[in-house]
């Protein structure tokens, strides 16, 4: 548990906060301003693309690039705001005549280290954001994480109202629980919110990369021995619409699972391999083994400045049965998710046509 656990306030949870019927919200029209932070991220970059694509004016809030060229929102007819989640001020002038706010910045890293840069960012900057969007009368959609939820011990798939516990307990897992904490202390204040829980995504306009790195890595003939445990994938592009739809249809206060297809890692890395041209996996990589090379993470990270993303705590999560249900979201927003082999198929293909990865020579035949 990170420092901070000692000063936390206490504030509703899900359960004491009253929530908005969906069929009374003001439906957003076609022109008005949607305010999106973290717009160069993964979630950000396709939100912001598909509500341009239905007609709303976009506020891009994007931290300020210390050198280098930013191509994520390049050619796009969006309004740029640079600052920080950290500066009240700054998002309260971009949350301006906005009518929604969608919040899409974190920090994320699973691993030991950055407590408290991520306390900063995916706590305090989310109790910012929702103040500025609650004084600027703007509806907030939070994009939360599956993380900040809990695994069920039978194994079954959980869900919305699944308690904390069975996930490896690290500040990224901790501070994006705190962050959805935040958020329904304002909801109890009057703001409008929402909270949705994506699962695992892939998908195009993945510019860092983040989530698509396992892509790559498979990609690139590093995929020999997959992880034991087994996580829900779904298409970003599927996460933002879902996200509108929790715009327009979402109860106040209430969490949505964005949840997609409950594959182990080996039939994933599978797929991946089959699209990339690639070797199958082998096997199974040991437990032992994926603990141990978790660990020689660790020893390298202490003489680094940054944790590197192969260390103890990402290790054991890779061993989890990370399976969630989406059936909420399905029956009360009506979303739904594409199968999974167009959306691998659509990663890569954008990954090769942005320079991150060689085309397929092959495409070897893979029982799944």
């Amino acid at each position: 548990m990170i420092a901070h656990n000692k000063t936390r306030p206490e504030v509703p949870r899900e359960r004491s906060v009253k929530a908005v019927d969906h069929r009374a919200r003001k439906p957003l029209e076609r022109g008005s301003l949607v305010a999106v932070t973290g717009a160069t991220g993964l979630v950000g970059n396709n939100v912001v693309r598909l509500l341009l694509s239905r007609g709303f004016r976009v506020r891009a809030l994007v931290r300020p690039r210390l050198t280098g060229v930013d191509r994520s929102l390049a050619g796009l007819p969006v309004e740029i705001a640079e600052g920080r989640v950290g500066d009240p001020a700054f998002l309260r002038r971009s949350c301006e005549a906005a009518s929604l706010v969608v919040h899409s910045a974190g920090m994320v890293h699973i691993g030991r280290r950055h407590a408290d840069e991520m306390w900063r960012v995916n706590v305090e900057g989310t109790r910012n954001v929702a103040r500025a969007a609650f004084e600027a009368g703007a509806q907030m959609v939070h994009v939360s994480s599956v993380d900040a939820i809990g695994l069920r011990a039978d194994g079954l798939p959980a869900d919305e109202d699944t308690p904390p516990g069975g996930l490896h307990e690290c500040p990224y897992v901790t501070t994006k629980r705190e962050s959805e904490t935040v958020v329904l202390a304002e909801v109890a204040r009057g703001l409008d919110a929402v909270i949705v829980n994506p699962v695992y995504m892939l998908g195009p306009w993945d510019w860092k990369p983040s989530s698509g790195r396992m892509l790559l890595e498979v990609a690139s003939g590093k995929g020999a021995f997959a992880p034991p445990g087994s996580n829900d994938f779904v298409d970003v592009r599927d996460v933002a619409a879902g996200i509108l739809l929790a715009a327009t249809r979402g109860r106040s206060g209430r969490r949505y699972i964005l949840g997609g297809h409950r594959l182990t890692y080996l039939e994933a890395w599978r797929l991946f391999a089959e699209v990339s041209g690639r070797m199958p996996p082998l096997a199974l990589a040991p437990s032992v083994a994926v603990r141990v090379a978790g660990w020689f993470g660790d020893v390298a990270g202490m003489f680094m400045k940054r944790e590197p993303d192969l260390n103890s705590a990402a290790a054991a999560s890779s061993l989890l049965p990370h399976n969630f249900s989406s059936q909420r979201a399905q029956t009360e927003l009506g979303y739904h998710f594409r199968p999974f082999e167009t959306t691998v198929e659509d990663a890569f293909d954008w990954f090769v046509e942005h320079g991150y990865a060689h085309p397929a020579r092959s495409r070897t035949a893979v029982a799944r």
